[in-house]
């Protein structure tokens, strides 16, 4: 199946970077675009989130525009190009699947995930800890929950879920002590070490920490709404038992 319109869209964005395109086309860096990659990226996961598919396609653009820019950039400058790309992504994908494209049996997903992590190991054998490849650019909690499967790997584990519970509520009695001594670096680091526990907490149950703190982000704000829908008067005149009242009040009205 011929891409026409993939081969169109390369084709302009190599003449916005020309000497003929776009002043603004031809001043972007791979520096300059990194918030632009970010951000797209993040969009396309609120129309993933917000089953919202037209806006997907929409937002799956801008995230290709991002590919495209940073492979021109990459060609203008004689490193590589989105065909450089195409190939080393798909020679990976086919090293990684030796169970479609290869003789390798497999009886579950389970094993397809150890065969991928195996590939994916011999393929970076510059790395020489568990610890390294983690993206230094991701989110703190994203990062968390991948240092803790990483850990996990080697066996670093506890022996069982209570173990883990008193794992936290230790973490909050060091929290606590540090507040006592109002030492404001001993509480930050101790608030970190609750947080990192929690995450393994929710790995312990095969949860995604990442979005179940989007989903209760989501859900505040929905009720907080509502809220002020139902607030009679400013908000910031509301004592605490009237706040307690109209968000008991907002939460009955969202059931």
């Amino acid at each position: 199946m011929k891409h026409k319109n993939l081969d169109k869209l390369i084709e302009t964005i190599r003449i916005l970077r020309s000497p003929e395109g776009c002043e603004w086309d031809r001043e972007q860096t791979h520096m300059s675009l990194r918030p632009n990659m970010l951000e797209e990226a993040y969009e396309a996961v609120d129309a993933i989130d917000d089953g919202d598919i037209a806006n997907l396609k929409e937002e799956l653009g801008d995230v290709l525009l991002q590919v495209l820019l940073h492979s021109q950039i990459a060609d203008d400058n004689g490193e590589f190009n989105i065909d450089d790309v195409s190939k080393e992504l798909n020679e990976k994908l086919i090293h990684r699947h030796p169970h479609v494209f290869g003789n390798k049996k497999v009886n579950s997903t389970d094993e397809i995930l150890e065969a991928w992590d195996k590939l994916k190991k011999e393929e970076k054998k510059d790395r020489k800890s568990q610890m390294d490849g983690i993206s230094k650019s991701q989110s703190a909690l994203m990062s968390a929950q991948k240092i803790s499967k990483r850990a996990v790997k080697t066996g670093f584990e506890w022996p069982d879920v209570q173990s883990l519970h008193a794992c936290i509520k230790s973490e909050f009695d060091e929290f606590e002590q540090s507040v006592k001594e109002n030492n404001k670096d001993h509480m930050e680091d101790e608030m970190g070490d609750i947080l990192f526990a929690v995450v393994n907490l929710a790995r312990w149950y095969k949860i995604d920490a990442e979005q179940a703190l989007l989903r209760a982000n989501k859900k505040f704000m929905k009720r907080f709404r509502k809220m002020e829908e139902l607030a009679e008067k400013p908000l910031e005149e509301y004592s605490f038992e009237e706040y307690d009242i109209l968000w008991k009040q907002a939460k009955k009205a969202l059931i």
